[in-house]
């Protein structure tokens, strides 16, 4: 198996053309051959009417480290079907979302994502099937 992206650095300089993801505040942590990590410090921006964090700022940050760690596998993969669970509210002041591949197969990829806060709640499970293109 063969990573696509020689460094962090690497895969940084093409994710950060997803403006979106980027201007959420979203950044890539570390990457390897079997793991994405990214992380969002949280702000009034990402609170819904209820002050709690929007779902849809959760699943960018899961949906960011999937597409990461999707592209390091094999690149060009693309969405074809993704899932989330919320698991509960975070508390803290950062989202913490650890990429892990599950399967990887001729056509397409199981991706986990685990998306806990900086005190270790755990906020959602995101899985992803990742078709190569």
């Amino acid at each position: 198996k063969m990573a696509n992206f020689d460094s962090v650095e690497s895969a940084r300089e093409f994710f950060y053309k997803d403006l979106f993801a980027v201007n959420t505040g979203v950044t890539l942590d570390e990457l390897t051959e079997d793991e994405a990590v990214c992380s969002l410090e949280l702000n009034d921006t990402h609170k819904n009417a209820y002050g709690g964090v929007m779902g849809g700022v959760i699943f960018t940050l899961a949906d960011f480290a999937f597409a990461v760690l999707s592209n390091q596998i094999h690149q060009l993969t693309v969405a074809q079907q993704v899932s989330i669970n919320y698991l509960s509210a975070p508390k803290g002041d950062k989202l913490i979302a650890r990429a892990t591949c599950r399967k990887s197969g001729r056509t397409s990829s199981i991706v986990i994502v685990n998306v806990e806060d900086d005190l270790g709640r755990d906020v959602a499970q995101f899985v992803g099937t990742g078709f190569k293109l």
